[in-house]
């Protein structure tokens, strides 16, 4: 491979500026409602409208933005922007008629890989902290509604006045070889027939990076590993995780596959890998994910350039 499978990732380009103190100005979001200079992103449930070009279909603000719930995910090259986050119809998803300029709406897995970097990381920022709001309506301390502060980043308990802010999950997801330098594949329960991955699994409460890497692939599969390496990371707002990618070497090669999480494991030798994408026995993750960079890694190509 002539690059980095890491550098083009979707939605990790650190271009927006999050421009933290002003979120807690006084009437910050109305201020920037009132400027047609703002630029606000459209969220319908987990869908944003995409212009013909691939991009985000920003628009001024309207009048009726200020009766749905708005976000301030920060400045892009100067420009504020205001993500406006509606729920879905009571029907489901967008209809024919709910369109801006004749965009259809889309979710951020369909196009992420595609959007320009800026406006991935918008709608990243928006998908991430409309998910939050959702699941997070009520204070865990007493269980009343609380409100939206701090321009959507906080929600505050009119009862007990504690603040609560959203919550990211870490997961880790890794790339394990073997001393023949064979990788290690897993098709999930939930996959159909010939979906191969890498593993991965949420880091809990008092583990480092490396310690999540070792607990993960010797609880789903029985194998055992060392030296293990952070490579990237992700965000992944489905609904609320960060990606932590990693390597790392096996020990041991027998596979014990846990039975409620795990269809089946392989090792995979390059030639493998390629003959069975080239005959469709395997399938592997499209390039929106960190998964398939950390394959790429191993393969020495691009997976969309195979077959």
């Amino acid at each position: 491979m002539d690059h980095d499978p890491m550098h083009d990732l979707p939605m990790t380009a650190p271009v927006i500026d999050r421009d933290g103190p002003e979120r807690d100005a006084p009437r910050w979001l109305e201020t920037l409602l009132a400027d047609p200079a703002t630029r606000v992103p459209e969220l319908l449930g987990d869908r944003s409208p995409l212009r013909p070009d691939r991009s985000l279909a920003l628009r001024s603000p309207t009048p009726a933005d200020a009766d749905t719930l708005l976000l301030y995910p920060g400045r892009h090259e100067g420009i504020a922007h205001v993500a406006a986050c509606r729920p879905f119809p009571p029907k489901g998803g967008p209809s024919r008629e709910e369109r801006l300029d004749s965009a259809p709406f889309a979710s951020l897995r369909e196009v992420a890989a595609e959007l320009p970097q800026a406006h991935a990381a918008l709608f990243a920022t928006a998908l991430g902290l409309a998910n939050w709001h959702v699941r997070h309506p009520r204070c865990p301390r007493c269980g009343e509604p609380t409100d939206v502060v701090s321009s959507g980043w906080v929600r505050r308990c009119p009862h007990d006045g504690s603040e609560h802010y959203p919550r990211t999950d870490p997961a880790v997801i890794m790339a394990v070889t073997d001393d023949a330098d064979r990788l290690l594949l897993a098709r999930n329960i939930g996959w159909p027939e010939g979906r191969f991955s890498v593993l991965a699994g949420f880091v809990e409460p008092g583990e480092t990076i490396a310690g999540a890497v070792i607990r993960e692939v010797g609880e789903e599969v029985g194998v055992s590993v060392r030296d293990v390496r952070f490579v990237a990371d992700q965000p992944w707002p489905f609904p609320a995780s960060l990606m932590l990618g990693c390597t790392a070497h096996a020990t041991t090669t027998e596979l014990t596959c846990q039975p409620d999480e795990i269809a089946e494991a392989r090792w995979f030798t390059r030639e493998e890998f390629r003959h069975e994408l080239a005959e469709g026995y395997a399938r592997a993750a499209g390039r929106l994910s960190i998964s398939a960079r950390l394959i790429e890694g191993w393969l020495g190509h691009r997976l969309d350039e195979l077959g």
